[in-house]
């Protein structure tokens, strides 16, 4: 993030109604894991939360936003990167976790922001309002989160037995599958960061009046 500068008010209101939307499905589905089996103090279900890519991504928007909100500027190469994991988050759980389990009540809600949300809003406030002077040099930074994510997950998984995600889970897959699966994800993210990077550059050119080759 850069220091603060003058910010377009339209840029800083459109940033704080996604933070907001994006604490609203946190906190929802915070309050969802009062009644879960060990889960009663307000430590252990932060813990259980932060087990989760999709939890922390969301977090990192809240925050971002936020900051743009109070008139900090976000980098084209940040809120491009940003909005790589956040994206992944929507396209994956929908096409591979959705069908795993059918959440009721507030955690429908929960759900509902968490996965299409937050994704959809933060998307459109890239497309509208983010800086996108981004280059092929960007593209293996967009990498590190979600590589250091899967670092984590799979240590915080073998010591506590917790595996977030079933591609993660190395006690029933086995670590060379579940290698295997994590280099296959990072393929898929270099590809999604691939098509942000096309559309960037189109955006640039039409700011710039040239036409797209």
């Amino acid at each position: 993030m850069e220091p603060r500068r003058k910010t377009p008010p339209l840029q800083r209101l459109a940033a704080l109604g996604v933070a907001t939307l994006a604490m609203a499905a946190l906190r929802a589905q915070y309050d969802t894991l009062q009644d879960a089996p060990g889960l009663g103090a307000f430590q252990d279900r932060l813990w259980r939360m932060a087990g989760f890519f999709t939890i922390l991504t969301n977090a990192l928007v809240a925050v971002h936003m936020l900051a743009v909100a109070l008139h900090w500027r976000i980098g084209a190469s940040r809120a491009a990167g940003l909005l790589l994991s956040i994206a992944a988050v929507g396209i994956v759980y929908h096409l591979l976790l959705a069908r795993l389990w059918n959440p009721q009540g507030l955690a429908w809600w929960a759900d509902l922001g968490l996965h299409t949300g937050v994704p959809l809003a933060y998307g459109l406030w890239w497309l509208a309002l983010a800086p996108k002077e981004v280059a092929a040099r960007d593209l293996p930074g967009w990498l590190i989160w979600p590589a250091v994510y899967c670092a984590y997950a799979l240590i915080r998984g073998a010591l506590t037995g917790f595996w977030p995600y079933p591609f993660l889970d190395a006690g029933a897959l086995g670590w060379p599958r579940v290698t295997l699966n994590i280099a296959g994800r990072l393929a898929a993210f270099a590809l999604g960061g691939w098509a942000i990077l096309t559309l960037a550059r189109r955006f640039q050119r039409v700011g710039t009046g040239t036409s797209p080759r």
